[in-house]
């Protein structure tokens, strides 16, 4: 018999395919959620699935774990995966977890428009398309439900050479305050976590010079865990947060 704080849901992962997507998969599963991995990469996706998800709850005859391709930015792309999850799962899910994110980074002075046109159109607007979109399917269908929104503590901060993330990751924040507001008549939470400096893909891009000044500002000394911020995910999805709602949750070490 599966056990954990999610049993018998079924959850939607983007941005699935590694780091905190990733983790999220992993956890969500172990607590006994049936997860949609979805990824622009699909065969990372597929990886996620087959490699660092528990056994489906429905393995003995019931709903099965699933990854598929998905650009969040493309909104015929998200109505499409709406459709074919109620026909393949018979239900939407109740768990949303907005994790498919980019950077482009760049000095400002130097950022092109293209570079932040994509970073604004997968981190503000595809997040928005994927909550929009099965917000609806899950207040059409009397589905209570918590939909994860990964923002980012450069959000709040600021970050050199990211004006375009940031303002992305920001801008997650203020749409997961006002989203929360529209949809808790539908019993539909909606949150935030802010992680820090988690040892993800995202990370090994920034020279070790970098990380070292910033090791410097976060109190716990070391980079996060995707695993930690998966934690707070499967918290947030779970009854045991049923009266927290519009909140955006640090996950930084203390930065």
């Amino acid at each position: 018999m599966v056990s954990g704080l999610v049993v018998g849901r079924l959850a939607l992962v983007t941005g699935a395919g590694s780091g905190i997507g990733r983790a999220a998969c992993q956890v969500l599963s172990k607590e006994g959620a049936t997860v949609i991995a979805a990824d622009r990469n699909y065969e990372a996706a597929v990886q996620t699935i087959k490699t660092h998800t528990a056994l489906a709850p429905g393995t003995n005859g019931g709903e099965e774990h699933s990854a598929v391709e998905l650009d969040v930015s493309n909104s015929k792309a998200v109505q499409d995966l709406v459709q074919d999850t109620l026909k393949q799962y018979k239900k939407p899910p109740c768990i949303i977890v907005n994790s498919a994110g980019i950077t482009r980074d760049n000095w400002m002075l130097k950022l092109s428009e293209e570079d932040y046109d994509s970073v604004l159109n997968v981190n503000l607007k595809g997040t928005f398309l994927v909550m929009q979109a099965f917000a609806k399917a899950m207040a059409e269908s009397s589905v209570s439900g918590s939909v994860i929104n990964i923002s980012s503590i450069v959000g709040k901060y600021g970050n050199m050479g990211q004006t375009n993330y940031a303002s992305s990751k920001a801008g997650v924040v203020a749409m997961t305050q006002s989203a929360a507001k529209e949809l808790g008549k539908f019993n539909i939470r909606v949150n935030a976590i802010l992680p820090g400096f988690i040892d993800t893909p995202i990370i090994k891009t920034v020279p070790d010079k970098v990380k070292e000044q910033i090791m410097k500002l976060v109190p716990l000394g070391r980079l996060g865990n995707p695993a930690e911020v998966a934690e707070v995910i499967a918290f947030l999805s779970s009854d045991k947060s049923s009266f927290i709602t519009g909140a955006a949750i640090d996950v930084s070490g203390g930065y």
